[in-house]
C-alpha cells in the first residue's frame, strides 16, 4: 500500500458547510440541557429505582441456595435498563430507539420471570418480589407511553425490514 503525502489537503472537507458562528458554550449549554431532559424522563427515573429495588432485593439471596445464580441474573437485566433508554434518547432515529426498545422489553420481562423463579424456590422474601413486580408494571405503563412517543418519520431505513 503506497500512502503518499499527495492526498493531505483538505478537498474531502465540506467547508462549505462550516458554521462559523459555532458558539462553544451555547453547544455546551444545549447539551447540558439535553442531559438534563433525558435524566429527568420517568422512565429512567424508574430505571434507576427498579435498578436499587433488584440490588437490595438480591443481597436478601442466600448464595448458597442461589444454584443458578440468579441474583447475578436479575442485576444484569435490571442493569441494562437505564443505559438502553439513553441510547434510544441519544440515537433519536426510530430504527435505533426500537431497536433500544426491543431489548429494555426483553431484560424487563426476563427480570418479572426471575421473580417468579425466586419465589418458586423461596430465594427472596414474597412480599419484596411483589413489590418489585408492581414497580416493573409502573415501568411496563411508563415504556408503553415512551414508546408511543417515537417519531416514526425520523428514521434512516437500515434495509434489515423491522419497525418499518
Amino acid at each position: 500500500m503506497n500512502f503518499d503525502d499527495e492526498d493531505d489537503d483538505d478537498s474531502f472537507m465540506d467547508w462549505d458547510g462550516f458554521d462559523e458562528d459555532y458558539d462553544p458554550e451555547e453547544a455546551r449549554a444545549e447539551m447540558e440541557a439535553e442531559n438534563r431532559r433525558i435524566k429527568n424522563l420517568p422512565i429512567l427515573r424508574k430505571a434507576n429505582e427498579l435498578m436499587e429495588l433488584t440490588q437490595a432485593i438480591v443481597e436478601t439471596i442466600n448464595k448458597e441456595d442461589d444454584v443458578l445464580m440468579m441474583h447475578e441474573q436479575m442485576l444484569a437485566n435490571a442493569m441494562m435498563l437505564a443505559p438502553k433508554i439513553v441510547g434510544a434518547e441519544g440515537g433519536d432515529l426510530y430504527t435505533l430507539r426500537m431497536e433500544n426498545a426491543v431489548i429494555i422489553k426483553m431484560h424487563a420481562r426476563e427480570l418479572l420471570a426471575q421473580t417468579s423463579y425466586c419465589k418458586a424456590e423461596k430465594l427472596a422474601t414474597p412480599a419484596y418480589l411483589n413489590v418489585l413486580r408492581d414497580e416493573i408494571e409502573q415501568f411496563r405503563l411508563l415504556f408503553v407511553e415512551w414508546v408511543n412517543g417515537f417519531d416514526k418519520d425520523n428514521d434512516a431505513p437500515d434495509d434489515w425490514g423491522l419497525f418499518y
